[in-house]
């Protein structure tokens, strides 16, 4: 039995009071002498307790039915669940649903921040905040974070160009009218110290304006990884005026300073296949995975500022406009030393101590810049004698990337020369910091992309009848990109100037059929494009994907799928068959006529379920399983991709967390992540080293005792059994990152 009390969020608190205000008002006509001041007796109202863990819309005005209405596949992770699981990032947010895979970049070129590999395809381009697209290859921290949207199947209609295969967008917290504050320091193995304060105010009486505060410090290493470093604070203010009221304003300013050691990874000698000619086998002494290759000069310092306003005016009962203005920038200074286990030099092959493993020290320069408006109107009408849900607007944007090209030093004093190019060696067994540094500095070139798009959309939910409801969509946007890249200083290479521009049209379509009102079945589909230069970046090479002469990717999915809201709606559960098809992947210029052939071809297909909610009012889960094909059905006509899996796409992945909470204060929980084998190139030839990702089983737990209401304490354990596992490797399979080993966080809460 629990008692309705200060509920920590605005759509909560407004239930109980209008439930307090509903019961109190006939208990005071009924106890109190008419012309007599009386006093009410005490009353208890019980509820359950709250539902955490299930969400019942997304937070875009696009959406405009409930989730079990919704006719794609969207998984919603809310703040609750990442409190539960001591989830500070992104990445740690997105283990909760299946399809997603991380990535570790190209042979020299690491990939950092937010690498995601959604159903078979890169989506590092298709994150966005309060839907606006954000910038930057960074780490996004959860301090400030809401819930977590996931948006599965081609998603233009929603987004503009994007990755064929869905988005992630991440909800901002918003003041809201109640006083609620809460604070928390953990500490924990990888010698971890991080705090975190979410502090939220009304500012008058009525509460119809309030402000919030979240702020973040963190400095920790990472666990059996010598020498890396994560260090970095957050600053989150937010202002809401006319909460309560028909005009709502929100301003809010989000700074992130990071201060990271990098990791650019361990040697992948352990892995299954891996072998090296010079060594003459595969069977050779296993390298310490802590290991750490780089020098102490390496550095990857991350500053983002982002500042946004938003306008809601409800216009008439059921009709709202809102505007949301976006400016944002985020600086990425990166230095990062790379090994690379294909290259390994033995000067004795009976003694391991002498051999040597090169090292491709790498570096980043970008600046990412965005400046965006979008204007949305939804409305409730009825039209023709049937039940309208319009959601319609207009968006503008103009998105910059800015990269200094960044060059190793190596000479004679640094290096050993090899061939006719002197290149970094270190200790394959035993790396040294205190080697003779290596500099990356600038070299005078550098690439300067801009990225303008303007758009309209309308969506529309008709219902037919009590059980029937059809959803559609379009989208028309235009784009323009311009691209310049500058040679390095002393060089005579010629700088290249593109630009390319297009109209996108993308639409959506789904039939929803209700047997009952807590379910649904239903059958889309929905299309999305990506133009040449999407991330900024245009090739002068004929038939290249980001080349002007290239007409858009385009995408094309089709979903049958049903959800259900069961156990008195406490827990949705969905179930969906998907296909996915990408084409104009590739082209072939016609050596006479210049023209260019466009074909190749990727099909993702397969099976996913979800289950997420309370199956008691003690009882919580967030759970998923795919089952998943990505291959290649026509690929490169000189490469044999024809018929091959597409890298970091699992057949199978599986996510399960679950908690307990005891009547006596105490709460269990756990959880367990599969992911299957996962192909290290789109080959359908043998891949000699490194072939692929081998698969795994993590188990995580959790324990929490709540000693008052002001104060709780909360373990974490992660990997309990100490799996060894890869979390993300490079495309040539020379290094990799190992996935968290068994280590644990203790996390106090403060209440006030």
């Amino acid at each position: 039995m629990s008692y309705i009390t200060s509920r920590k969020h605005p759509r909560a608190s407004s239930a109980a009071a209008a439930t307090l205000v509903a019961i109190a008002l006939p208990v005071a006509a009924q106890n109190t002498p008419a012309n007599t001041a009386g006093t009410l007796r005490e009353v208890q109202v019980q509820s359950t307790t709250e539902t955490e863990y299930k969400p019942e819309r997304v937070s875009s005005p696009k959406f405009t039915q409930p989730l079990v209405d919704t006719p794609q596949t969207v998984t919603v992770i809310r703040k609750e669940v990442l409190r539960d699981q001591a989830a500070t990032t992104l990445t740690d947010a997105l283990r909760n649903t299946p399809g997603i895979t991380l990535q570790m970049g190209e042979n020299g070129n690491t990939a950092t921040g937010d690498a995601v590999y959604l159903r078979g395809f890169d989506a590092q381009g298709s994150i966005f905040v309060d839907g606006i697209r954000d910038v930057g290859t960074i780490t996004r921290d959860m301090f400030n974070i809401e819930q977590v949207e996931v948006v599965k199947g081609p998603a233009g209609t929603d987004i503009g160009r994007g990755s064929p295969n869905g988005y992630i967008n991440l909800q901002s917290k918003v003041p809201f009218a109640e006083n609620d504050a809460n604070a928390t320091v953990s500490l924990g193995s990888g010698s971890l110290k991080r705090s975190t304060l979410d502090l939220n105010r009304k500012l008058n009486e009525s509460g119809s304006a309030a402000f919030r505060l979240n702020l973040m410090a963190q400095d920790s290493g990472v666990v059996d990884r010598d020498e890396v470093k994560n260090k970095g604070w957050g600053f989150a203010p937010s202002l809401a005026l006319g909460l309560g009221t028909p005009t709502r304003t929100y301003f809010s300013y989000l700074h992130m300073n990071r201060r990271n050691r990098p990791d650019g990874g361990f040697v992948t000698t352990r892995l299954p296949g891996w072998s090296v000619t010079s060594l003459g086998g595969t069977q050779i002494p296993a390298v310490d995975e802590s290991n750490y290759y780089g020098w102490a000069s390496d550095h990857d310092d991350v500053d983002s500022d982002m500042f946004t306003a938003r306008i809601e005016h409800d216009l008439a009962p059921g009709v709202t406009v809102r505007n949301i203005t976006r400016w944002g920038r985020t600086k990425q200074d990166l230095v990062l030393t790379a090994p690379f286990s294909s290259t390994v030099i033995a000067p004795n092959l009976a003694d391991p101590s002498t051999w040597l493993v090169r090292l491709l020290p790498q570096g980043k320069l970008q600046r990412n810049e965005i400046l965006a408006n979008q204007t949305n109107i939804t409305a409730d009408l009825k039209l023709g004698g049937l039940e309208h849900s319009f959601s319609g607007g207009l968006e503008f944007a103009r998105e910059k990337q800015h990269n200094g090209t960044m060059a190793a030093n190596i000479n004679a004093s640094n290096g050993r020369l090899v061939g006719t190019a002197y290149q970094a060696y270190t200790s394959l067994y035993a790396p040294d910091m205190g080697r003779p540094l290596v500099t990356v500095t600038p070299n005078g070139a550098s690439t300067n992309g801009e990225v303008t798009t303007t758009a309209a959309y309308l969506f529309d939910t008709v219902k037919l009848s009590p059980a029937w409801q059809v959803n559609a969509g379009v989208r028309w946007e235009h784009y323009r990109t311009e691209y310049l890249s500058l040679p390095a200083t002393g060089t005579t290479t010629a700088p290249v100037n593109l630009s390319d521009s297009g109209d996108l049209f993308t639409g959506k379509v789904g039939a929803v059929y209700k047997p009952a009102a807590n379910g649904s079945i239903y059958v889309a589909y929905a299309t999305s494009a990506r133009p040449p230069g999407s991330d900024f970046a245009l090739s002068g090479t004929a038939g290249n994907s980001n080349s002007p002469n290239m007409d858009p990717q385009k995408a094309r999915s089709a979903e049958i799928g049903t959800k259900w809201d069961v156990l008195d709606k406490r827990l949705a559960l969905t179930a969906a068959l998907f296909r996915t098809d990408n084409t104009n992947e590739v082209g072939t210029p016609d050596p006479v006529t210049g023209a260019v052939d466009q074909y190749g071809k990727t099909r993702v297909q397969g099976v996913e379920f979800s289950a997420i909610g309370q199956i008691t009012p003690a009882w919580q889960l967030i759970a998923g399983l795919a089952n998943t094909s990505a291959k290649v059905i026509e690929g490169s006509r000189t490469a044999t991709t024809t018929g091959a899996a597409v890298r970091y796409s699992p057949k199978l992945t599986a996510t399960l967390w679950s908690t307990y909470k005891l009547p006596f204060g105490l709460t269990v929980g756990g959880g367990v992540r599969y992911v299957d084998t996962q192909a290290r190139s789109t080959n359908a030839a043998a891949v000699a080293f490194v072939p692929e990702v081998p698969s795994y089983t993590v188990l995580d737990a959790m324990l929490g005792y709540e000693i008052n209401k002001n104060f709780s304490l909360q373990l974490n354990v992660f990997n309990l059994a100490d799996k060894f596992y890869i979390a993300r490797i490079n495309n040539a399979g020379n290094r990799a990152t190992i996935g968290t080993p068994r280590s644990a966080v203790v996390t106090a809460k403060l209440q006030f």
